[in-house]
């Protein structure tokens, strides 16, 4: 519990930072959020008019501080896009995104992380050259590329996928709102009707998230059992007569993922990223989505609230992370 509230606190700095530069980034951006919603016929006086009732035409301190005082209240501004709350926006949108995001984290280590073992145990074999093929084109093709690719290839030409336009298609209903993750919601409720549709839906955007986290999962899985398998204690249990299968899957495994625990910190905030392409090209009712439509319109708001979100969850996926890495080697733990 002490080395939860220190990393929490520690985290503090780094959150006060994301305000203060999303907040002087937003103002900085081109565009007028007075002048959009105004309209193209709008005159200079109703422009004015909307500046100041957004309370835009005031010193950027005092602006700041308005900010940062409603923040500490809960209160994450009005989306003029929406005419709702951002923190509302974002607790309907949020599920979607992590959803798509934490499949997307698990398909890529299920796949990455063997296949990063194996060619590290058999260097020069296919396996090894398989990872190698994943890893350069997990790294050289863009998101949005593939995702369009998967569309084009299993929607437009096999048909095998279901049109790319959000998480249901239009004969399926939501399932009762629980966690928020429908994939969850659809096996409490017992519905396995939404469950495979929900499903279906996520399987091309997954993939395309998957592929992208894929390569640096299996790269740093590979480099790190190749340098375990080299280690002392690993020749010395070879050396006790130890089967070839009990010293990998024992004592080179468990050390081999300690470096790979502390990627995936690194490669969850990538999916962020790269989770707002995806939302666009396959539709998704995600947070991604719905700040780069705010982006446009020039609706700060929503755009401070969705960089804070990303950035809470980064440090609580970091912890849990830090939290792991203690379970898995009891070093950490007595260092902390």
């Amino acid at each position: 519990m002490r080395t939860v509230l220190l990393r929490l606190l520690g985290a503090l700095p780094a959150l006060a930072g994301v305000i203060l530069v999303t907040f002087l980034l937003t103002r900085v951006l081109p565009g007028d959020t007075a002048s959009y919603f105004a309209g193209p016929t709008a005159s200079a006086e109703s422009i004015a008019q909307i500046r100041a009732e957004l309370g835009l035409d005031r010193p950027l301190p005092e602006q700041f501080f308005r900010y940062v005082t409603a923040l500490a209240q809960g209160d994450l501004g009005m989306s003029l896009t929406t005419g709702q709350p951002v923190l509302k926006d974002l607790t309907a949108r949020l599920p979607a995104s992590v959803e798509l995001t934490l499949a997307a984290l698990l398909l890529a280590m299920s796949i990455a992380i063997p296949l990063g073992i194996l060619a590290a145990v058999k260097q020069g074999s296919w396996a090894d050259h398989l990872c190698r093929i994943v890893v350069t084109a997990g790294v050289s093709l863009p998101v949005f590329f593939t995702g369009l690719l998967l569309v084009y290839v299993f929607y437009f030409i096999l048909g095998w996928s279901p049109a790319p336009l959000g998480r249901l298609d239009a004969f399926a209903s939501a399932p009762p709102t629980v966690t928020g993750l429908y994939l969850v919601d659809s096996l409490l409720a017992g519905d396995m009707e939404t469950f495979r549709a929900s499903l279906a839906q996520m399987a091309l955007p997954v993939a395309t998230l998957g592929l992208f986290a894929l390569a640096p999962i299996a790269r740093i899985s590979r480099g790190s059992m190749l340098a375990v398998l080299s280690a002392d204690f690993v020749r010395t249990a070879r050396a006790s007569g130890l089967s070839p299968r009990y010293v990998i899957l024992t004592y080179a495994f468990r050390n081999a993922m300690l470096p790979v625990l502390t990627t995936l910190g690194m490669v969850f905030s990538f999916l962020l990223g790269a989770n707002v392409l995806v939302e666009k090209v396959f539709a998704w009712p995600g947070v991604g989505s719905y700040a780069v439509e705010a982006l446009i319109a020039s609706d700060f708001a929503p755009v401070q609230g969705f960089v804070l979100t990303m950035a809470i969850l980064y440090v609580l996926l970091n912890l849990a992370i830090d939290l792991l890495y203690g379970l898995v080697d009891p070093r950490a733990r007595m260092d902390a």
